[in-house]
């Protein structure tokens, strides 16, 4: 009995699925040939659509929710991504700024170093400078193993800048022009003006405000204006002769008022090294 109503389950099932394919095809079928719905079909689409709308409305509302979360995330990551990329390029900008004022200094130093070519020199890196004696000394790392010894000259990017007063194996300390310690930042000079006459001086003080280093115990100030050239004279033992160190920049009255004193512009920069040359001796001289 039950194999009997099993089977008639089947056939009625097989024809209630034959019935719906007919009506579908003979639906179809119709509709392409008057181009319209059957009777009836309109409030059952109506009826569907509506039943879709209710049903997968809150669906694509959460839908919508998710794909602006994933979108806001997506943006954050990229502004992320783009912030990082922002703060690497002024980073590598630095980094090429940097190098192109390393590489100026440089050129600078062997434009220098080609006019020196009647003394025996050593060229050095700036290994330290402490911010406590900025104005006063550097570290090179160059020392008595090279030939350095103190007393010896030291040259910027362009002129002087000081002279050795620590020699050890393999560095050396450097006393700047611009240092306060003026019982030792005396220096034999003179001026050179047209004509070839030269006016002898003791180059011995720095003026921060003003950025100049002061000559006094000329030994004539007749002919000298501003813009001559001041070079080391080799008088005495600190350096030899002929080293740049500025321009006159202005001829005044000492503060006592009676002897004149010159303001000299240094040529080189002294705040901003990176390189130096130290003068040995002159070529030739034992």
């Amino acid at each position: 009995m039950k194999k009997f109503n099993s089977s008639k389950n089947i056939i009625i099932a097989l024809i209630i699925l034959i019935a719906v394919v007919s009506l579908v095809s003979v639906s179809a079928m119709q509709r392409d040939k008057k181009k319209q719905s059957l009777p009836g079909q309109s409030q059952v689409n109506g009826a569907i659509t509506t039943i879709d709308h209710i049903i997968l409305a809150p669906v694509k509302g959460v839908e919508n929710s998710v794909k602006a979360v994933v979108n806001l995330f997506s943006t954050y990551t990229e502004n992320d991504r783009l912030k990082k990329r922002i703060d690497h390029n002024a980073m590598l900008e630095t980094e090429i700024a940097n190098y192109k004022r390393e590489n100026e200094k440089l050129k600078q130093q062997l434009e220098l170093n080609s006019t020196l070519s009647n003394y025996e020199a050593v060229n050095a890196s700036v290994v330290n400078r402490s911010p406590d004696s900025w104005q006063d000394v550097l570290v090179i790392n160059k020392g008595t193993k090279d030939g350095v010894a103190v007393n010896m000259a030291v040259m910027g990017d362009k002129g002087l800048i000081g002279r050795v007063i620590i020699a050890e194996k393999n560095s050396s300390k450097v006393e700047l022009l611009t240092t306060v310690n003026q019982n030792t930042n005396h220096f034999p000079v003179m001026i050179t003006s047209e004509g070839n006459k030269a006016a002898y001086g003791l180059m011995n003080a720095y003026n921060s405000k003003t950025h100049t280093l002061t000559v006094t115990q000329l030994t004539t100030t007749k002919d000298i204006k501003k813009g001559d050239r001041v070079s080391t004279s080799g008088l005495g033992s600190n350096s030899p002769k002929g080293l740049l160190v500025g321009e006159v920049k202005e001829i005044k009255k000492s503060k006592t008022g009676l002897h004149d004193e010159i303001l000299v512009t240094p040529i080189a920069d002294i705040y901003d090294v990176g390189t130096v040359t130290v003068i040995k001796k002159m070529a030739g001289n034992d």
